[in-house]
């Protein structure tokens, strides 16, 4: 007797049975299914968290005037965006202490290292029009790239590993500032003579200025355009970006943001570099108010919604920039600034930084560092909030300001992330099952296939009675609460307890019931 294939003959006879039974009055039923057009986006339930952070502004100000002051910055400018609006800007101290020229929203500062981003987005522009993969080998555009790797059974290096800084090059942070204005002949040059790696490619993070130089070349080889002409014509124009350039020679005196150092407490000139192939990873120079347009153009990208796209760049791309791609670490005891420490973990994602603590709260940006500036600018997708913080000091500790006020500002205003909207499927299932709920009598055809395999009927009747038992008699169902499109939960407020109701549907057309938990809220 063939064992193999008594039981398929068993599963077909039951995937008969279960369909007559459960899923044949479905069949012609299509009204739940999920479709575009019944998806609603996520929204903030308080509509008054804008108002209450205007009220949080003055703080902030004192908050960023203080921190300049502890820090001996020259100048500084920061700005908060909200929701794709510019909520507040400041801009104080001396942009050229030499001239007295004071700072305003105006002035431009180099931001170093925040200029990756751009870089990664014009890549993934070029790739959206279909003129490069992020997989394919860089030798593809660099030839003298060809056989560079660690070791000989390393994998070729991909323009995704030059994004992601998993290419093997060593971290080269003091180096590469100050290649800033290395031609591109200079570039080739260094590749041809050989390079030094420190990492199997794709194995290991590990910053990579020299990389990012490379983007901006592949960029020249495959649009034509150099990489600071291609990033205007593309990113900066249509957003309307006119005070941001690459090259410091072309901004007036009155508008350019000077570096310093200090040296035994005197504030001391360093000079500006030219554009060169390396201001692809640390070169932009931009003000305040020209930024924040990039912090809205990432903002803008979340909630998940049906829109009309924007004319820069598709929603879905720029969310693609945002996920982790390579693991950078995981702190248990990270220490915020605030004194309050949590699990934080990092990753890299596409010239930006990812980071997510224990109480889940996701911060998106980049960090900039120079001999004569430091920048940092972070964003909390699902809270739609975002800081910018520029400074004419070397090497300025920014991000540590950000962090401080980006903690602030959700705990005075009470900010709540985005709730998910509940969809007409899960609206309709929970009817469904509450009617069921506690006798399992007169079941209709809302359960999927693995349901009553995995939950046996007697026992989920044990177990609803006993639990409603203890909760007493209902006297009110929630709001169902979703945690996407098919998953979610309601709590039931009992005379004596309340009981939580959660389940999950099923990917088919229309979604079925295929996970199901009834438990006391304690």
């Amino acid at each position: 007797m063939n064992y193999n294939l008594i039981c398929d003959e068993y599963t077909t006879m039951k995937k008969a049975l279960f369909t007559s039974l459960f899923l044949a009055p479905l069949m012609c039923i299509n009204g739940y299914a999920q479709t575009t057009k019944q998806f609603k986006p996520a929204v903030f339930a308080d509509e008054n968290r804008k108002a209450k952070l205007q009220a949080a502004m003055p703080l902030v100000e004192d908050l960023y005037k203080e921190y300049a002051t502890k820090h001996h910055f020259p100048a500084y400018a920061f700005a908060i965006v909200l929701d794709g609006e510019l909520l507040y800007k400041k801009a104080a101290g001396w942009a050229n202490i030499e001239d007295k020229i004071p700072a305003n929203d105006q002035t431009m500062f180099r931001i170093a290292s925040m200029s990756k981003s751009f870089t990664t987005m014009a890549i993934l522009q070029l790739r959206d029009a279909g003129k490069l993969r992020l997989d394919d080998p860089i030798d593809q555009y660099i030839p003298a790239m060809k056989g560079q790797v660690l070791t000989k059974d390393g994998a070729p290096i991909t323009i995704r590993h030059l994004m992601s800084h998993q290419a093997g090059f060593p971290e080269d942070n003091p180096w590469g500032d100050r290649q800033l204005d290395d031609s591109e002949a200079d570039l080739i040059a260094l590749i041809e003579k050989g390079l030094s790696f420190s990492n199997t490619t794709g194995t290991n993070y590990e910053y990579s200025n020299l990389g990012f130089a490379m983007l901006g070349y592949i960029i020249h080889k495959v649009s034509g355009l150099t990489y600071d002409a291609y990033i205007k014509q593309s990113i900066l124009d249509p957003l309307g970006m006119q005070h941001t350039t690459y090259e410091y020679r072309t901004i007036s005196k009155e508008n350019l943001a000077k570096g310093y150092r200090t040296i035994k407490g005197n504030w001391v000139n360093v000079p500006l570099l030219k554009d060169g192939i390396y201001g692809a990873m640390g070169g932009m120079i931009t003000s305040i108010d020209d930024f924040a347009k990039y912090v809205a153009l990432h903002q803008a990208a979340w909630p998940e919604r049906n829109d009309a796209e924007n004319k820069v760049i598709k929603r879905s791309t720029v969310r693609e920039m945002h996920q982790p791609y390579t693991f950078i670490g995981l702190n248990p005891n990270y220490q915020f600034p605030s004194g309050k420490k949590l699990a934080t973990t990092s990753s890299y994602s596409y010239g930006l930084n990812w980071m997510r603590d224990a109480e889940a709260k996701t911060s998106i940006g980049h960090s900039g560092g120079l001999p004569g500036f430091g920048s940092n600018w972070r964003f909390m997708p699902e809270y739609g909030l975002g800081v910018i913080f520029f400074a004419n000091h070397t090497y300025a500790p920014t991000s540590t300001m950000n962090l401080i006020v980006l903690d602030t500002l959700v705990k005075i205003a009470k900010l709540q992330p985005r709730m998910v909207a509940v969809s007409p499927i899960l609206e309709q299932r929970q009817k469904e099952l509450l009617q069921i709920i506690p006798s399992w009598e007169k079941i209709p055809a809302i359960f999927a296939e693995n349901f009553f395999d995995d939950y046996l009927l007697d026992e989920l009747k044990s177990e609803a009675k006993q639990l409603f038992d203890q909760a007493g008699k209902i006297q009110s169902v929630g709001k169902m609460i979703a945690e996407n499109q098919l998953r979610g939960y309601c709590i039931l407020e009992g005379s004596k307890l309340k009981l939580k109701l959660s389940f999950t549907l099923s990917p088919e057309n229309p979604a079925l019931i295929q996970e199901y938990h009834l438990e006391l809220v304690k």
